[in-house]
């Protein structure tokens, strides 16, 4: 499959886009984040934003 074809998303921590990959196949809606720095740092934002 070539990679044009494959879903993409925007990550609303760093803002860039991520494509689908393998290991997401099965929760493809649920993924949020383009990697698990980005989903540690969503907190961090958060709390950055209340102060």
């Amino acid at each position: 499959m070539k990679k044009s074809l494959l879903p993409s998303k925007i990550c609303p921590v760093c803002h860039r886009p991520f494509t689908w990959r393998k290991k997401w196949e099965r929760n493809w809606p649920d993924v949020k984040y383009c990697s698990k720095r980005c989903a540690g740092d969503r907190t961090a934002k958060s709390k950055e934003s209340q102060d």
